[in-house]
């Protein structure tokens, strides 16, 4: 299989096998205008298996919430003119803003719609549980 470098864009990297395609649906990579590569199941040496997302576009900005939110062991490259001009970690986030809906239908979004959908990171971060800021509701993954 041959898939070519990217000139100018961000590759999304070390994403756990699997959970490619629930980032490209998260980040509305389908609105794109430009040329998106999903790789699935790459063989890795550290991880065994992986996905990479390669986005050829660069004035396309990566929601990192959304990435740590899915996946916090993910690494962003930024290519510049065929060169690696940074990498960067994602961690879980601690606030998430319209990644998710609140399920709660008694939660104060169900019924006002322009409030954002906020989750707040509680307890042990490696237990990754958010709370609605509202109601408390726990998010479904």
């Amino acid at each position: 299989m041959n898939i070519d470098s990217i000139k100018n864009g961000i590759v999304i990297d070390h994403i756990v096998a699997g959970k490619g395609m629930q980032i490209y649906n998260l980040l509305g990579l389908d609105k794109l205008d430009c040329s998106v590569a999903i790789i699935k199941n790459v063989a890795s040496r550290k991880m065994g298996k992986k996905d990479i997302i390669k986005i050829d576009s660069d004035d396309f900005s990566v929601d990192v919430d959304i990435l740590g939110y899915v996946d916090p062991g993910v690494t962003i490259d930024v290519i510049k003119n065929s060169e690696l001009v940074e990498k960067r970690k994602v961690s879980l986030p601690e606030k998430l803003t319209d990644v998710l809906k609140c399920k709660n239908p008694r939660c104060i979004t169900s019924v006002e719609q322009e409030l954002p959908h906020i989750f707040k990171l509680t307890g042990n971060p490696k237990n990754q549980i958010y709370r609605c800021i509202y109601c408390e509701a726990k998010a479904e993954k």
